[in-house]
């Protein structure tokens, strides 16, 4: 029916223009990414998801940790050094304990990854992650006021792709990265080590987060969970790195472990193509 008076037109269309601008925005999707590459070529024998994006690599970087604190010399094997929790570390009661290389990497314990980044100082940090060319390389801090030292790859300024991690860790495998034998022998002997069917052994390392909303905070509903590392069956060695960004919580167990768990679960399918 037409309307007749303009007023009450107008009044008609101002209440639909208010409806339409209220209606609720799309719930955020979910981003996934899964991409496997070969070693010795790099060829790229697995890829679906957006894997090009980069996100905070979060507990992932405990690999190129590895790497700086061993060439550096701050870290010296598996079992050394073994330092003590204090109470100024002020962490979960799971990561109280006395920690070394090898728990360190095994229990995904900050407070050691800290320590390590403090004896590296500023200066020696930010060098390694710039001649590493990891991700951004960007280790300023600031959002959330995290610090750049000791905090940069905690949802921070420090940001990396699946692709990129990729391309990270093929540079490790095969001798490309400006780290001593030693550093590479002591990293590779520290990652924690999975088994997958089909006589794939998998080593790797996980991260969990979230991401930051506009105004910095912690959004809890958009946990971020990485998977990344290599897979071994006999002479051939592969490289993965699997992301996922939900858009749910996760009350029991860490993101990370979810994908962790799916890439093992996944890996035999996942290589049956190569």
């Amino acid at each position: 029916m037409a309307f007749k008076n303009p007023f009450i037109l107008a009044f008609s269309l101002a209440i639909s223009a208010f409806l339409v601008d209220s209606a609720p925005l799309s719930a955020a999707e979910p981003i996934r990414c899964t991409v496997i590459i070969d070693e010795d070529t790099g060829e790229t024998l697995y890829r679906q998801g957006s894997c090009d994006q980069a996100f905070y690599p979060q507990s992932t970087f405990k690999l190129p940790l590895a790497m700086m604190g061993f060439d550096a010399g701050v870290l010296v094997d598996a079992e050394n050094p073994r330092w003590k929790y204090q109470a100024k570390f002020k962490g979960p009661e799971r990561v109280r304990k006395d920690t070394d290389p090898l728990i360190w990497e095994k229990d995904s314990i900050v407070w050691y990854s800290q320590e390590l980044t403090r004896k590296l100082g500023k200066r020696v940090f930010a060098d390694y992650v710039q001649r590493f060319g990891y991700g951004n390389r960007d280790v300023s801090g600031g959002p959330g006021n995290t610090d750049g030292l000791t905090e940069s790859w905690l949802m921070s300024s420090l940001k990396i792709s699946p692709d990129e991690q990729v391309r990270f860790i093929r540079r490790f495998l095969t001798g490309g990265l400006p780290i001593s034998d030693h550093a590479a022998d002591m990293t590779l002997a520290i990652i924690p080590h999975f088994e997958a069917c089909d006589g794939w052994n998998i080593q790797g390392k996980t991260g969990a987060g979230w991401l930051r909303d506009k105004a910095g905070k912690t959004d809890y509903d958009r946990p971020l969970g990485w998977f990344v590392g290599w897979a071994t069956k006999g002479e051939h060695r592969v490289i993965f790195a699997r992301l996922l960004v939900d858009t749910k919580r996760y009350p029991d167990d860490p993101i990370s472990y979810v994908v962790r768990d799916s890439l093992i679960d996944d890996f035999p399918k996942l290589a049956e193509g190569f």
